[in-house]
C-alpha cells in the first residue's frame, strides 16, 4: 500500500501532471465561458469556478484524475433560476445552499448511488459526450460560432439543434478559421503519432500548446490580411479590467433577502441533486478511462463538490461538478494525479490576472481542434467493437445511452440507457429462472425443471406460462435443488400448481436441498474409536 502511494505522489509526477494541466486549462477557458454565457450568467463566474473547481474541490477529493469545474448540464437550470429569481446575486444564494446540502449527501454515505449504474450505460455516456463534443465543435472549426463553446445540448440557446447548426456552418465558412484548425489538427496527429512519442525533445513540449501558439501567430498574421481577419466572436473573450478595483468587481456577493424566499430552497435543491448525480457519474467514467484503474471515494468526492459550491456561492462563480470533457482531456493527456487538476486551476488564475490580453488572441478554431480529438478518443470505433463483442445486454444500453445523449440531453440520456438496461435485466430474470427438460417415452411426456440459484417475484410470469403449457397426463419434476432464494409468490405457484396438477392426470415429484442430501449421503456411519486399547465401534444417525 506505501509503495502505491508513492508511486502516485504528485511531487513524483509531476512531468507527467504539468503537461496535461496546461492542456486542460485550455480545454476549460473557453468551456468556462460558453457555459457562463449559456448560463445567462457574467463571463467572469464561469472562470471563477473554474477556479475553485481546480483548487479547491481538486485538493479536497479522493480521485485522481476528475477535473471539476461549471457544467453544461446545469445551463438551463441556472438560466431558468436566474430569471426566476431575478438576480444573480439572488441566485448565489441557492447555490451556497445547494452546496451544503452535497455535504448533507457526503456525510450521510450517498455517493453509493454511482455503484448502481451499469458499465454498459457509463460507456455509453462516454461515447455520446465524444460524439457530441465532435458535432459541436465542427461549427467552430470551420469558424461559425453562432453557439458557445460550451453549450452540449441538442436543442441550443440560439434555438438550433445540433444538426441544424451544421448546415448553417456551412453558409458561414470562414478561410482563416479552417487554415487554423488544419494546421493545429495536423501539429496535435503528429504530436499522437509512434514517432512524436518516442522523440524526448517532442516529449517536452505539449502538441496542444504548440497548436495554440501556432493559432496565435496564425491569427496575428491574418489580422494584417482584411479578407482573412478574423471577428472578436471568433476568440476567446476573457473580460478584461483596466485596475485591481475593476477586476474585483467581477467577484460578486450573494444577497442574503434570497433567504426569504421559498423558491431560493428548491432551486437549491435542484441544483444539489443534479450537481451530485452529474459528479457521481463523471467519478464512475473518469475511473472507467483511468489507465491505473483506481478507484474515487464517492462521498469523499460529494463533500468536496459541497464545499467547491458554498466557496463559488460566497465569491460569484457558477455550481461545480465533476466534468467529463476536462476529465477526459486529463487522462488523455496524461495527466496522474490530482496536481493536473490542482494545476490547471491555478493557470486560470493566474492567465486571468496578468494575461487575459494575450488569451484573447486565441482563435476559437484552434480550442475546437483539441476538442474534436477529444470527442473522437471517446467515441473511437474500437469501442463500438468492443460492445458489440460483449452481447445484446451490453450492446443495447450502450447504444441508446449515445442516441439519447446526442438527441437530448445528458441527464435525459442516462435515464433512458439506464431504462433499457434494467428492461434488459428484466426480460433476462423473465427468460432465465429455470431450465426445462423434455423427454417423450411411449407417448407420455417428462418434463424436469430446474429452477435457479435465486428466484423472485419477476419471474412469475415465465413460471405461470410453463406450468400452464404442460401437456395434460405428463411427468412432472420439478427440481429445486440449486435454489437458494426463493420468494413466496413462487412457493405459492408451485403450491397451486401441485394441487391443479391433480385435476389435469400430471404426475408430480419435487426435488428440494433436504432430498438432495439424503439421496446422496447414507442415513448412517459407523465411527471408530479406541477405548482402554480396545476398538469400539458404534453406529451414528447423521440426521432425522
Amino acid at each position: 500500500m506505501t509503495s502505491s502511494k508513492n508511486k502516485f505522489h504528485p511531487l513524483k509526477n509531476l512531468k507527467f501532471d504539468i503537461p496535461s494541466s496546461l492542456v486542460v486549462f485550455l480545454v476549460a477557458v473557453p468551456l468556462c465561458l460558453g457555459i457562463a454565457l449559456a448560463s445567462g450568467a457574467p463571463l467572469f463566474s464561469g472562470l471563477i469556478s473554474g477556479i475553485i473547481g481546480g483548487i479547491v474541490v481538486g485538493s479536497l477529493s479522493g480521485s485522481s484524475l476528475g477535473v471539476s469545474g461549471p457544467a453544461a448540464g446545469l445551463a438551463v437550470i441556472v438560466l431558468s433560476a436566474i430569471s426566476d429569481l431575478g438576480s444573480f446575486e439572488l441566485f448565489l444564494v441557492a447555490v451556497i445552499l445547494a452546496g451544503i446540502i452535497q455535504l448533507i449527501i457526503g456525510f450521510a454515505n450517498g455517493g453509493i448511488i454511482a455503484y448502481y449504474f451499469p458499465s454498459s450505460v457509463i460507456m455509453g455516456m462516454l461515447a455520446g459526450i465524444g460524439i457530441i463534443i465532435f458535432l459541436k465543435q465542427l461549427p467552430h472549426a470551420f469558424g461559425y460560432d453562432g453557439d458557445p463553446i460550451g453549450d452540449f445540448e441538442f436543442f441550443q440557446m440560439d434555438h438550433q439543434n445540433t444538426f441544424s447548426e451544421l448546415l448553417n456552418m456551412l453558409q458561414f465558412i470562414s478561410p482563416s478559421a479552417l487554415i487554423i484548425t488544419a494546421v493545429s489538427l495536423a501539429i496535435l496527429l503528429i504530436w499522437e503519432s509512434k514517432w512524436a512519442k518516442s522523440s524526448q525533445a517532442m516529449k517536452i513540449v505539449p502538441g496542444p500548446l504548440v497548436a495554440v501558439a501556432s493559432g496565435v501567430i496564425l491569427n496575428s498574421v491574418f489580422q494584417g490580411i482584411p479578407s482573412m481577419t478574423l471577428a472578436a466572436d471568433h476568440l476567446v473573450q476573457i473580460p478584461i479590467s483596466d485596475s485591481v478595483s475593476g477586476f474585483l468587481d467581477n467577484f460578486k456577493r450573494p444577497d442574503w433577502s434570497a433567504l426569504g424566499n421559498p423558491q431560493v430552497y428548491l432551486t437549491a435543491l435542484i441544483i444539489a441533486v443534479v450537481a451530485s448525480l452529474e459528479t457521481l457519474l463523471s467519478v464512475e467514467a473518469a475511473d472507467k478511462l483511468d489507465p491505473f484503474k483506481r478507484v474515487t471515494p464517492t462521498n469523499r468526492e460529494l463533500k468536496a463538490q459541497g464545499v467547491g459550491n458554498i466557496i463559488a456561492g460566497l465569491i460569484g462563480g457558477l455550481p461545480v461538478t465533476q466534468v467529463i470533457v476536462r476529465s477526459s482531456a486529463n487522462v488523455q493527456s496524461g495527466g496522474r494525479t490530482k496536481a493536473a487538476t490542482i494545476g490547471h486551476g491555478i493557470l486560470i488564475l493566474i492567465s486571468i490576472v496578468s494575461i487575459p490580453v494575450i488569451l484573447n488572441m486565441i482563435p476559437l478554431a484552434t480550442l475546437a481542434s483539441i476538442l474534436l480529438l477529444v470527442g473522437y478518443k471517446l467515441a473511437n470505433p474500437k469501442l463500438f467493437k468492443k460492445m458489440y463483442a460483449q452481447g445484446k445486454g451490453q450492446l443495447l444500453p450502450f447504444l441508446f445511452t449515445i442516441v439519447a445523449i446526442v438527441f437530448t440531453d445528458l441527464l435525459m440520456g442516462l435515464a433512458i440507457g439506464l431504462a433499457v438496461a434494467v428492461l434488459i435485466i428484466l426480460y433476462q430474470n423473465f427468460r432465465i429462472p429455470f431450465k426445462v427438460k423434455e423427454l417423450k417415452s411411449d407417448g407420455i411426456q417428462n418434463i424436469k425443471i430446474e429452477l435457479a440459484q435465486e428466484v423472485t417475484f419477476l419471474n412469475k410470469a415465465s413460471i405461470l406460462k410453463t406450468l400452464y403449457q404442460i401437456p395434460n397426463d405428463s411427468i412432472v419434476e420439478i427440481d429445486t435443488s440449486k435454489t437458494q432464494y426463493m420468494h413466496y409468490d413462487i412457493q405459492e405457484i408451485l403450491e397451486d400448481f401441485s394441487i391443479n396438477a391433480k385435476e389435469r392426470g400430471i404426475k408430480l415429484s419435487k426435488i428440494d436441498r433436504d432430498l438432495e442430501r439424503e439421496a446422496q449421503l447414507p442415513e448412517h456411519i459407523t465411527v471408530s474409536f479406541n477405548h482402554n486399547g480396545k476398538k469400539i465401534e458404534k453406529e451414528v444417525k447423521l440426521y432425522n
